[in-house]
C-alpha cells in the first residue's frame, strides 16, 4: 500500500520529466502578488539564511571527523555530488554506501547501537515513528528554525514526531489526477464534472472509462475521508483520536460508493494498476488518479497527457496521502555535530535544485520549488499543487493497523453497497482493538 516501496521506481521514472527542463513553489509564495509579499518573502528567506550561517559558525565538527552516508542506488550519483561539495567546505571525507531508503531503519535498529551505521541516513517519513521510539535518530536541533522556515509545512510536520522536529527535509511525494489531453482538454475541478463527462463518455463494452484509481486501496482512497474525516488527529500522532468515521468520513465514503454506478462499474479487485495503465496508454482512459512512478511509461507509450490536482469532493478539495523524505542523523554517531552539517549542507535549496536535475526528485524546500525549472515543467508543477492540499501519512507505529480494516471498509461499501457507516464503525472498531493490544488472536 506504502508507494515508498516503488520508490526506486519513482526517482528513476521522475527523472524523464526533470530531462529538458530549464532547470518550483507549489502555488505559495510563487504565486503572490505585490512589492510588498515579494520584499517580505526576500527578507524571511535573508533572515533564514543568516541563521544559517549562524547555526553553522557556531556548531565544530568533531577533529578527525569522516562520515558514512546510507543512499539508495539510484540517489547515489547525486549523494557522491552533493559529498564532494561538502567534503570541499569542510574538509571533511564522506563514504556511502548503497542502502535502500525502506530498510534504513530496521538496518539502523541493530547496526546503530553496534557502532555499524551510517552517521547520515535517509528514509521516508512514515518510518519515523519506529526509528524515534527505538531512539535512533537526534532531534533536528541547531537548524530547526531554518528547516521549519524555509520547507514546506507539510513536509516539516511530517518529518515531525511528538512536535519534535528530527528530519532534515529533503523532498517531497503525492499522487495526482493524470489527464488524457485528446479526450479531456481541460481537467475537471470537481468530481461531479467527471459524473457528467462519464454520462456520454464512457461505453464498458468498449473498455471506455472516464476515471479509474485504485479503489480497493487505502492510500489512493484517503480523499474521499479528508472531505470531513482524517485518520488520526494531532497531526496524526494520536492513537486515540481517530476519524475515520465521523460525519465528513461517512459523507465522503457514501459518495464514493455513488461513483461505482456513475462512473467506473468494476468491483475494486478488477481496478489494477496494470489495468488502468493498459487503458490510458491504449487510449481509451481518460483519467487516471496516479503517481510520479507512472509518468515515465505514458511518455513512452506517446500520449499526450496532463498531470493536476485531485478534483473536489462535495464541495471541498480532495486531500491526498503523501510522503517526504529527510536526512537524519544517528543517534550513535560519533561524530553527530558533523553529521548535523551534512544533513544541512545537503538540505538546502540549492542542494534540493540539484537532487531535483540529476534525479527528478521533488523539492520540500518552498524557494526550489518556486525555481522556474519547476513551474515551467507542467506535470511536475501539477504534483507539486497537490501536495499542497495533501495530508502526510501518519508515522505512528500504530498507522499499520489502519491498512487493512479500513480497505476492507471501502471495498464492503463499493462491491457490495454495505451502509457507509457500518462498514467505518467496524473498522474503527478493529483498528481500535490493535492499538489496544485486544484485537483477536
Amino acid at each position: 500500500m506504502k508507494k515508498w516501496l516503488v520508490s526506486s521506481m519513482i526517482i528513476a521514472m521522475f527523472a524523464v520529466t526533470a530531462c529538458g527542463a530549464n532547470n518550483g513553489n507549489n502555488g505559495g509564495a510563487a504565486n503572490n502578488g505585490g512589492a510588498e509579499a515579494t520584499n517580505a518573502a526576500n527578507n524571511g528567506a535573508n533572515n533564514a539564511g543568516n541563521d544559517a550561517a549562524a547555526a553553522e559558525d557556531d556548531l565544530n565538527p568533531e577533529d578527525g571527523a569522516t562520515l558514512l552516508v546510507w543512499e539508495s542506488k539510484e540517489q547515489r550519483p547525486f549523494v557522491e555530488a552533493i559529498a564532494k561539495e561538502f567534503t570541499a567546505k569542510y574538509g571533511i571525507d564522506v563514504k556511502v554506501e548503497e542502502i535502500g531508503a525502506a530498510d534504513q531503519v530496521n538496518k539502523l535498529i541493530s547496526d546503530g547501537p553496534a557502532g555499524l551505521g551510517a552517521d547520515v541516513v535517509v528514509f521516508p517519513h512514515d518510518n519515523l515513528g519506529k526509528a524515534v521510539s527505538a531512539g535512533l535518530v537526534l532531534p533536528n536541533d541547531y537548524f530547526e528554525e531554518q528547516s521549519r522556515s524555509e520547507n514546506a509545512d507539510n513536509a516539516v510536520n511530517a518529518v515531525s514526531y511528538d512536535n519534535v522536529l528530527y528530519g532534515y527535509p529533503r523532498s517531497v511525494e503525492t499522487y495526482a489526477l493524470f489527464y488524457n489531453k485528446a479526450l479531456m482538454p481541460t481537467p475537471p475541478k470537481t468530481f461531479d464534472e467527471i459524473v457528467e463527462f462519464a454520462k456520454t463518455f464512457n461505453d464498458p463494452a468498449a473498455n471506455k472509462y472516464a476515471l479509474m484509481w485504485e479503489v480497493g486501496n487505502f492510500y489512493f482512497n484517503y480523499p474521499f475521508i479528508s472531505t470531513g474525516g482524517y485518520v488520526y488527529g494531532d497531526n496524526g500522532q494520536n492513537k486515540d483520536d481517530i476519524g475515520l468515521n465521523n460525519e465528513g468520513a461517512i459523507a465522503g465514503i457514501k459518495y464514493y460508493g455513488s461513483l461505482k454506478d456513475s462512473i467506473l462499474p468494476m468491483n475494486s479487485g478488477d481496478i489494477t494498476y496494470d489495468i488502468k495503465k493498459g487503458l490510458f496508454t491504449s487510449g481509451t482512459l481518460a483519467m487516471d488518479i496516479n503517481g510520479p512512478w507512472t509518468i515515465a511509461d505514458y511518455k513512452n507509450a506517446g500520449i499526450d497527457f496532463g498531470v493536476a490536482p485531485l478534483p473536489s469532493i462535495n464541495g471541498q478539495p480532495a486531500s491526498s496521502f503523501s510522503g517526504v523524505k529527510a536526512w537524519y542523523v544517528n543517534s550513535f554517531s560519533k561524530y553527530p555535530n558533523a553529521s548535523r552539517l551534512f544533513a544541512r549542507f545537503a538540505s538546502t535549496k540549492e542542494a534540493q535544485l540539484k537532487d531535483f536535475e540529476m534525479s527528478g526528485t521533488l523539492p520540500a524546500n518552498k524557494e526550489a520549488a518556486a525555481d522556474q525549472s519547476i513551474q515551467s515543467n507542467e506535470i511536475v508543477k501539477g504534483f507539486l499543487e497537490q501536495f499542497n492540499q495533501s495530508t502526510p501519512m501518519p508515522s505512528i507505529p500504530e498507522m499499520g493497523n489502519v491498512w487493512s480494516p479500513i480497505a476492507a471498509a471501502f471495498s464492503d461499501v463499493w462491491n457490495t453497497g454495505k451502509d457507509a457507516k457500518e462498514a467505518l464503525d467496524n473498522a474503527v472498531q478493529q483498528i481500535k482493538d490493535a492499538n489496544n493490544g485486544t484485537a483477536a488472536q
